[in-house]
């Protein structure tokens, strides 16, 4: 399996802590203006930050994907395991996006979009060339498979 972009760890630090930072400081002001019952969800958002903490580097660490002959292989999942199949025949479209932050750190994300609304293809994490080729690659691929249906 190739592996995601180990910056991508960075990144969901970034996006995901800080919104639980936030969210505790707005716990601690609530709680100094209207009572002590807000630390509770200081407390929450507190024991949420640790497990960030150690759950974002292990799902990154877990995340992949492989280029077969007939099809794209992607893992991802840390505490739920998932592993997805998408035939080369079965893409619709592919699509390239890149949020503000990942843009930053000069990474993207490839999205697989199948017949099956159910389809979570979605590789996370990966520097910009090496998406923009996959996305080329997974395109030609798809015509030339969808061609001989």
């Amino acid at each position: 399996m190739n592996a995601v972009s180990p910056a991508l760890v960075k990144v969901r630090y970034i996006v995901n802590l800080t919104w639980t930072v936030l969210c505790a400081v707005t716990c601690v002001v609530a709680a100094y203006f209207w009572g002590p019952w807000w630390h509770i969800g200081t407390a929450f958002f507190a024991v949420l930050f640790v497990w960030l903490l150690w759950l974002i580097p292990a799902q990154v660490c877990n995340m992949g994907w492989l280029e077969t002959e007939d099809e794209l292989l992607i893992t991802k999942g840390k505490l739920w395991h998932k592993f997805t199949v998408v035939p080369y025949g079965r893409i619709q479209f592919v699509d390239v996006t890149a949020g503000p932050v990942a843009r930053a750190y000069g990474m993207k994300t490839v999205k697989l979009h199948t017949a099956s609304a159910g389809t979570d293809a979605t590789i996370k994490g990966l520097p910009a060339e090496e998406a923009d080729a996959l996305r080329e690659r997974l395109a030609v691929q798809a015509r030339e498979r969808m061609s001989g249906l």
